[in-house]
C-alpha cells in the first residue's frame, strides 16, 4: 500500500485497468468486429459466411437507390427530432434555471427525469395507442396515425430529457449578476440574449444534440411500433440480421450511422459541446 501512495500514477491505473479493459474489449472490440466484417459476404447458395475482403456490400449501398433514400430519411428524423427538442427544451431550461424558485428547481429537474424511469417499450406503445386510428388524439383532433411524422412526435418525446438536462446545466452555470449587469449597462433583452445567454446556450444545445440526433439516428424499435411502412437505417440492419440472415451486409448499413457520428461530433468539438457532457 506504501508504494501505492508513493506512485499516484500507478495507483491511477490500478483503479482504471478494469473499465478501460471493459470498454476495449466490449465496446471497441465489437465495433472493431463490426467494421471488419462489413467487408465480408455471404454464400448465396449456402448462406454460409464468407470471410473474404470485398466491397461488395459497400458497393450495394452506394449503387441502390432505395438505400440512399433510406440513409437521407434518417438523417431528416435525426435532424428534426433534435431540432424540435431545442425548441421545446431552450424555454423549459431557462425556466427551470433562471425563473423557477431555487427550492423548486430540483423538483423540476425531477420532473424531467422521471419519464427516464419508465420503460421504453411502455412509453413507445403507449404513444402507439394515442396515435391509432380511433385513439385519443384521432377522436380529438383528427390524429395522424402511424408514419413518418409519428416516428418525429415519438423519439422527440423520448429523447427530449436528454436536450433539457445539458441546456439546464450549462444556464444554471450562468451567474445572474452577468444578466443584471447587461440590464444596468443599458443592454436590451435582445442584446443580453446575444451577447451573454447565447455564448453559453449554444455549446450546450450542440452538447445535447449529441444524445438526440444519435439516438435518432439508430433507433429502430419506435419506426417499428408508429412508423408504419416506414424505413429507416436500424430497420434495415434489423431486417438484414433477422430474416435476411445477411449478417455483413447489416454490418455495413450499421456503418452509416459510426461515420456520420464520428463526422458530427468532430464537427460540433469546436463548440465546446463536448465540455458540456
Amino acid at each position: 500500500m506504501s508504494f501505492l501512495h508513493r506512485h499516484p500514477g500507478l495507483r491511477l491505473a490500478g483503479l482504471l485497468s478494469a473499465p478501460l479493459l471493459w470498454l476495449g474489449v466490449a465496446y471497441l472490440g465489437a465495433l472493431a468486429v463490426l467494421l471488419v466484417s462489413a467487408f465480408w459476404s455471404v454464400n448465396t447458395f449456402t448462406g454460409d459466411l464468407v470471410q473474404e475482403f470485398t466491397l461488395r456490400n459497400f458497393r450495394t449501398l452506394l449503387a441502390e437507390e432505395v438505400y440512399r433514400n433510406v440513409t437521407l430519411r434518417s438523417l431528416g428524423v435525426a435532424v428534426a427530432v433534435t431540432v424540435i427538442c431545442a425548441v421545446l427544451a431552450v424555454p423549459m431550461a431557462f425556466y427551470m434555471a433562471k425563473v423557477a424558485a431555487p427550492r423548486h428547481r430540483h423538483w423540476l429537474v425531477i420532473a424531467i427525469l422521471t419519464p427516464l424511469w419508465a420503460s421504453y417499450l411502455v412509453k413507445a406503445y403507449a404513444w402507439r395507442v394515442l396515435l391509432a386510428n380511433g385513439g385519443p388524439l384521432d377522436s380529438l383532433f383528427g390524429g395522424p396515425g402511424y408514419g413518418l411524422f409519428a416516428t418525429i412526435v415519438v423519439l422527440s418525446y423520448l429523447w427530449l430529457p436528454y436536450m433539457i438536462l445539458p441546456v439546464y446545466a450549462g444556464l444554471e452555470r450562468l451567474p445572474d449578476s452577468m444578466l443584471e449587469a447587461s440590464g444596468d449597462l443599458g443592454a436590451r433583452p435582445g442584446r443580453t440574449f446575444r451577447a451573454v445567454v447565447l455564448p453559453i446556450l449554444v455549446p450546450s444545445v450542440f452538447a445535447g444534440s449529441i444524445f438526440t440526433f444519435s439516438l435518432s439516428l439508430g433507433d429502430y424499435i419506435t419506426v417499428q411500433i408508429v412508423g408504419g411502412k416506414t424505413q429507416l437505417i436500424g430497420n434495415l440492419v434489423y431486417a438484414n440480421i433477422g430474416a435476411a440472415g445477411n449478417l455483413p451486409f447489416a454490418a455495413a448499413i450499421a456503418t452509416i450511422p459510426v461515420l456520420v457520428m464520428v463526422i458530427y461530433l468532430v464537427a460540433v468539438r469546436r463548440s465546446g459541446a463536448l465540455e458540456e457532457l
